[in-house]
């Protein structure tokens, strides 16, 4: 068996993925639910808010895929960043999941350099707030400066609802800009 059974009662083929398996509100429930740092952090912090805090970070036009940066992890979990490298098989996996959710919502698979920026300014801001205090230097974030906002966690319901909210609102605004050019 390659499939999992998501939160609206959708097969999804992990090995097979494709756009019409990919939906907003199991994107939407699985990242709220799902926590950074592999629950490592002070309390519960979502990917769902990760994901609202780069997309906010970024140009309009950059805010849609900025907000599904992370969208493969609804299907496969958030994988640690060192662990992660030393599974090739996981990243071809996320991969195609991530080919997948760009054909879904129409957009580009290579992130620009804002989101990538802006998801770094987010794990700076995140290791300020909610992680342990620990003196160990954290190679990726040299150079990065954290936001000025202090991260306070959402509740899993509340940063579920914000998500799909953003989600759809971008979503019509791509449609809108993209049909009116």
């Amino acid at each position: 068996m390659t499939w999992i059974l998501t939160h609206s009662g959708q097969q999804f083929d992990l090995l097979r993925p494709n756009a019409s398996m990919i939906k907003p509100g199991d994107i939407a429930h699985a990242l709220a639910h799902l926590c950074r740092f592999n629950g490592h952090s002070r309390g519960h912090y979502s990917v769902a808010q990760h994901s609202l805090i780069v997309a906010s970070l970024v140009p309009a036009e950059h805010q849609l895929v900025a907000l599904l940066h992370d969208a493969a992890e609804a299907y496969i979990g958030d994988m640690t960043q060192p662990l992660k490298a030393v599974l090739p098989e996981y990243q071809y996996v996320e991969h195609q999941i991530w080919l997948a959710v760009c054909d879904r919502f129409d957009i580009q698979p290579d992130l620009h350099a804002c989101v990538k920026q802006a998801d770094m300014v987010a794990l700076a801001t995140e290791r300020r707030d909610l992680m342990p205090k620990h003196p160990a230097t954290w190679d990726c974030l040299r150079g990065v400066q954290p936001m000025k906002e202090t991260i306070v966690p959402l509740s899993a319901e509340s940063a579920s609802m914000m998500f799909f909210s953003q989600l759809m609102a971008l979503m019509q605004s791509a449609h809108r800009r993209r049909y009116s050019a």
